[in-house]
């Protein structure tokens, strides 16, 4: 194996460097592809078998939907529900005296005043906030709502 000492010792420690290496990049390969044939299986999430969200969630609270008031209904949003006045005239309703954050403007919209056409309003809490309808209108909403 090594015959002279300095050289053979030079030559030891190249060797076995090279052999360490060989070892680490096969179990560094041999990581890879048992990861990567475990990866695509159905059981991972957001797999058919194990979805992130259902779908209800995505059309409760993602999509927009539309709602048509006639004059004198009230639409009440749930906390955190999102309205854009389409079209028609609505006031918006507030027991609280809280407002209705206008997001679009900027600022909040009390009891009694009018919903502007196509300005994005939150709903922050579950206490009967929303718009009533003083013409036939329409409206995008995101979220929960109750028609009354």
């Amino acid at each position: 194996m090594c015959r002279n000492y300095f050289k053979g010792r030079y030559v030891c420690r190249m060797n076995k460097i090279r052999i360490a290496s060989i070892i680490s990049l096969a179990v560094l390969v041999i990581a890879i592809l048992g990861y990567s044939a475990f990866a695509g299986t159905d059981d991972e999430p957001g797999g058919s078998n194990d979805p992130l969200v259902t779908q209800s969630y995505v059309d409760q609270y993602v999509q927009w939907k539309v709602v048509e008031l006639k004059a004198g209904q009230v639409l009440q949003g749930h906390a955190g529900s999102e309205l854009i006045p389409r079209r028609g005239q609505a006031v918006i309703v507030d027991p609280a005296g809280n407002g209705v954050p206008d997001v679009t403007a900027g600022a909040d919209i009390f009891a009694g005043s009018p919903a502007p056409v196509n300005h994005l309003l939150v709903v922050p809490r579950d206490d009967g906030r929303g718009v009533k309808a003083q013409s036939p209108v329409v409206l995008l909403y995101k979220g929960g709502v109750t028609v009354r």
